[in-house]
């Protein structure tokens, strides 16, 4: 008779071999790199600033569309609060993702 123990394994690891595990979508995120750069030109920068109640692009309130139909280009700075939920995040950098020369960095 076969303890009850080996029959758990042996369907763990039938569920584990013939399940699918799916592959989420990822959102790349630039390193910050060094200030000392060659260009003559500074991008142009927007500071914002995103809480669970408010988000304010370069010190003025703004709501997530407006400010995504606003920023074109350039570097956006994102500073978060402390009460800033992981849903508020990938709301703000899916609004900004896809556009050719702008470059996001959320700072923590």
């Amino acid at each position: 008779m076969t303890p009850l123990i080996d029959i758990i394994f042996l369907l763990l690891l039938f569920f584990m071999l013939s399940s699918t595990f799916s592959k989420y979508s990822e959102i790349e995120l630039s390193n910050a790199t060094s200030g000392g750069g060659s260009s003559a030109e500074a991008p142009k920068r927007t500071f914002v600033q995103l809480g669970a109640e408010r988000l304010l692009v370069n010190g003025a309130p703004m709501t997530l569309k407006a400010m995504g139909e606003s920023i074109e280009e350039g570097q956006v700075l994102v500073s978060l609060d402390q009460d800033v939920n992981a849903q508020g995040v990938i709301d703000l950098l899916v609004q900004l993702r896809g556009r050719d020369g702008l470059n996001v960095l959320v700072l923590e």
